[in-house]
């Protein structure tokens, strides 16, 4: 039988890696998986409470609290990343919020702006400033943690679907451009993730319509061919992938996580 255990790379190449969104969800997943093959974990988040209990829980990272939608934040979090770390091996560009659910013509306008300004250029803003220590490494990786969302057309979810359409499209400049210098850029899509987000967009959407959570739920489910919701190890087994030595010739690619998404409208109204 098939070993199912998370996959660990070898730890024989310690990685520096700078994570936002990196004290909750798949975000600190992936943290704790690349802090116990011993790389140096630098985790951004916008929740001082999160971040906290993760540097308690993990003393060997360190971390800043900051709002990646706020380009001074940004700033800060790379300033205070290079207090504890010359270089940049690798960056997971993870942090992201939903988005409204609303049809185009009911969609809130600040809700559109907030998710375009964290998800998409909160993107760029990092990137752009992380650039410049990955070149101290002679090489390095840039992971987008993007969604099946750019893969696809999604109902209700404008902002949430054009930011990570856009990361899509960032991902494939910043190959193109980056390249020549060793550093490779690629996407994570992944599909719904277990947890207390997914749970959010469901009773919302529940709401919206006027139906049991549970059915919603189901709907949800029969977007991808294997029926499941996948888990934030699922995500992390790519990423710890992406920015393995494994993966020294992998640029310029997005790679789903997620059953197979078959489509985001199953719904027959």
């Amino acid at each position: 039988m098939l070993d199912c255990q998370p996959v660990t790379m070898p730890a024989n190449n310690k990685n520096i890696v700078l994570i936002s969104g990196g004290a909750s969800g798949i975000g600190r997943r992936m943290a704790e998986r690349f802090l116990a093959q011993g790389d140096s974990v630098h985790v951004g988040d916008v929740s001082a409470e999160l971040v906290n209990e993760f540097l308690a829980a993990n003393p060997g990272a360190t971390g800043t609290v900051a709002d990646i939608g706020d380009r001074k934040d940004i700033a800060r979090l790379i300033s205070d990343f290079e207090t504890h770390y010359d270089h940049l091996d690798v960056l997971v560009n993870n942090a992201g919020v939903a988005g409204p659910s609303a049809k185009v013509d009911t969609h809130d306008d600040e809700g559109w702006d907030d998710c375009i300004r964290i998800n998409l250029s909160g993107t760029f803003y990092l990137t752009k400033r992380a650039v410049p220590l990955l070149r101290r490494s002679g090489s390095g990786s840039v992971i987008n943690i993007s969604s099946t969302a750019a893969l696809h057309g999604y109902p209700l979810r404008s902002a949430y679907a054009a930011s990570k359409w856009g990361m899509m499209g960032l991902m494939k400049t910043w190959a193109m451009e980056l390249g020549p210098e060793g550093i490779r850029v690629n996407a994570v899509c992944p599909t719904s993730v277990e947890g207390e987000r997914i749970d959010a967009v469901i009773e919302r959407d529940a709401r919206q319509r006027g139906l049991p959570v549970e059915q919603v739920r189901e709907v949800y489910l029969r977007q991808t061919s294997m029926r499941s919701f996948i888990s934030p190890d699922d995500v992390a087994d790519v990423v710890l992938f992406l920015a393995s030595d494994a993966a020294k010739k992998i640029s310029g690619q997005s790679i789903s996580v997620d059953g197979h998404t078959e489509g985001l409208s199953n719904w027959l109204d």
